[in-house]
């Protein structure tokens, strides 16, 4: 029982430090600590015993006024060993009572179970479902008043003020961090070509890799009038929005799209990448500032940014602001198709992404077959 009892503590404080509660880890650490004290019991080592429960009972007041700045649960609990300790100490002094020992024990059985039970469904469901009770005091701290600012501004994506923050941005010629249905992305209007250059600039990126375009929903391109077949009309109806990408040719039609200036930028000489993303926030960014220059938010080489603290953290200093969103819904960038020669030869997997390869074929074979 004595190294079960350790164990489960030793368990308690690992699990508490993989939540980065440090202090319940530290206390489930020096609790097993006891635990595995009461060894010396069994081994006939009363005085080792006394002397270490003694130790015990100073080190265990210090988690006291700790726990008493963290919540109710713990400090009852760091109470409850303070007591269990005092009951091994007077059992090895043979002065232990009975009823006390019972009620120690009773306190000490209710306390475990109850913490235990909150922080298994507290943790399971997220939310604070059973009670663990506010701190006794706290301590207040200046940290909003140091904290260094966020270099660039960082607008909420669930906010229209923010989304209209960052519209105002980029239709001024600024390059942000936006979110995207993958991960997150740097965007530049395609009316400013200095701020395509930039995003050049910003991330390293060699010269001859092109940057693809975002517009927010497909009847923008048929307004366009590109010359694009019948098929690839379907296969891209199939894929918009997504995470694919596709390439096709490009043409003076750009300019009907909205893309203006920053033609030249965009794409190569002969072809561009066109998504629609399938991202409500971002749908509606575009539709305040036009079609987007996009490339993901990471210095060339890197990996992507998946969270608009990553974005902030590394190229913030560089961007006039970042559209915060969170966690990215994907890991991985799009999946890119080169849809040139889709009436001669079909397609072909430029970059395999978040969309698999094989089921980028499948949808092109479909509609193929039809």
């Amino acid at each position: 029982l004595i190294l079960i009892g350790g164990f489960v503590q030793l368990l308690a404080g690992f699990l508490a430090f993989r939540k980065y509660d440090h202090l319940g880890g530290a206390a489930f650490l020096t609790f097993s600590a006891l635990w595995s004290h009461l060894v010396d019991i069994g081994a006939g080592n009363s005085e080792g015993f006394t002397a270490g429960s003694i130790a015990f009972l100073v080190l265990n007041a210090f988690l006291i006024i700790l726990a008493s700045s963290f919540n109710v649960v713990l400090l009852c609990m760091t109470l409850a060993m303070e007591l269990l300790t005092i009951c091994f100490l007077l059992f090895t002094l043979e002065s232990l009572p009975l009823p006390f020992e019972i009620v120690v024990l009773i306190i000490f059985s209710i306390i475990c179970f109850y913490g235990a039970t909150a922080s298994l469904a507290n943790c399971m469901f997220g939310k604070d479902l059973m009670m663990m009770g506010p701190p006794l005091f706290t301590v207040e701290s200046s940290k909003k008043d140091t904290e260094d600012p966020p270099p660039c501004v960082c607008p909420k994506s669930h906010c229209t003020s923010g989304l209209r923050t960052i519209a105002d941005l980029l239709n001024t010629g600024a390059v942000c961090g936006v979110p995207t249905d993958t991960v997150y992305a740097l965007a530049a209007s395609c009316k400013h070509p200095e701020a395509i250059e930039k995003v050049y600039r910003i991330k390293d990126r060699p010269q001859e890799k092109p940057i693809c375009i975002f517009i927010s929903n497909l009847d923008q391109l048929r307004a366009a009038s590109p010359p694009i077949s019948p098929l690839l009309w379907e296969f891209m109806e199939n894929v918009y929005p997504g995470g694919i990408g596709c390439i096709i040719q490009k043409g003076e039609w750009l300019k009907k799209l909205g893309v203006g200036a920053g033609y030249s930028r965009v794409g190569t000489q002969d072809s561009i990448m066109i998504r629609v993303p399938d991202l409500t926030v971002l749908v509606h960014l575009i539709d305040m500032t036009g079609p987007l220059a996009i490339t993901s938010a990471n210095p060339s080489g890197e990996v992507d940014s998946t969270h608009h603290d990553m974005v902030i953290s590394r190229l913030g200093h560089k961007l006039e602001g970042v559209l915060c969103d969170g966690e990215s819904d994907e890991v991985v960038a799009s999946t890119v198709v080169n849809c040139t020669k889709i009436d001669e030869s079909g397609i072909t997997i430029v970059r395999e992404g978040c969309i698999p390869a094989v089921k980028v074929m499948q949808i092109f074979e479909s509609v193929k077959n039809r």
